[in-house]
């Protein structure tokens, strides 16, 4: 059982390696765009991200659903919190990562109080920190050291790239996929290890070996 914390062959780890790269590289260099332009960064879809998806552990329902909470709560921390918050959202498997900067203590509690209203939502994990908003360099850093991790896990070969969502906020990296014990000590330990990282925050969901390979030939289907 999960705890919190067309069907084909699979491919193998070295096909998989060869054929994400490319596609990794353009989805990175797609997201990082909204990541420096502000908060609430809206997913990139396209041709690579629709492949990329085949290879999530996520339904393709989930997915979808992914997108719209990250969109709905997005709209709403604007529209209550305004000036008050810079917040990024992120929602994987219906699990939701608020990070950025809030005014004060009131603020960070009203942000999660917004989250728990937004349809479909599982749970929220605030790391807002009282602090004021990040400047462009930062942001530019914390694009650069995601792609750093992504890149490591990648070629680390020890955990599929697309199984881990990454995150970063002021050189803190925080970690979201579907992941098999062993899946998620190996991505934690190279994020950790990537030049830059000033602390590495997992937020898993851990599944038996047996269900991750359930989900692999499911293919997001």
């Amino acid at each position: 059982m999960m705890t919190r914390t067309l069907i084909s062959r699979v491919p193998t780890m070295n096909t998989r390696r060869t054929f994400l790269r490319p596609l990794l590289v353009a989805a990175l260099a797609a997201t990082s765009v909204p990541m420096l332009q502000g908060c609430f960064p809206i997913v990139a879809a396209g041709a690579g991200g629709a492949v990329m998806s085949a290879f999530d552990r996520r339904t393709s329902g989930t997915q979808v659903e992914d997108e719209g909470i990250e969109l709905r709560a997005g709209s709403r921390l604007r529209e209550k919190l305004g000036n008050r918050a810079n917040i990024n959202v992120t929602s994987y498997n219906r699990n939701v990562l608020l990070t950025g900067q809030v005014a004060d203590d009131a603020t960070r509690a009203e942000a999660s109080t917004i989250l728990a209203e937004v349809p479909n939502v599982r749970g929220v994990s605030n790391e807002t920190e009282i602090a004021g908003v990040s400047s462009l360099t930062e942001r530019s850093n914390d694009a650069l050291i995601t792609s750093k991790v992504k890149a490591r896990i990648l070629d680390s070969q020890r955990v599929s790239a697309n199984h881990v969502k990454v995150v970063t906020e002021m050189s803190k990296v925080y970690l979201m996929g579907l992941l098999t014990e062993t899946e998620a000590k190996a991505a934690k330990e190279v994020a950790a290890s990537t030049g830059g990282v000033r602390k590495v925050v997992a937020i898993f969901e851990i599944v038996t070996p047996e269900e991750a390979r359930r989900m692999d030939q499911a293919g997001g289907k």
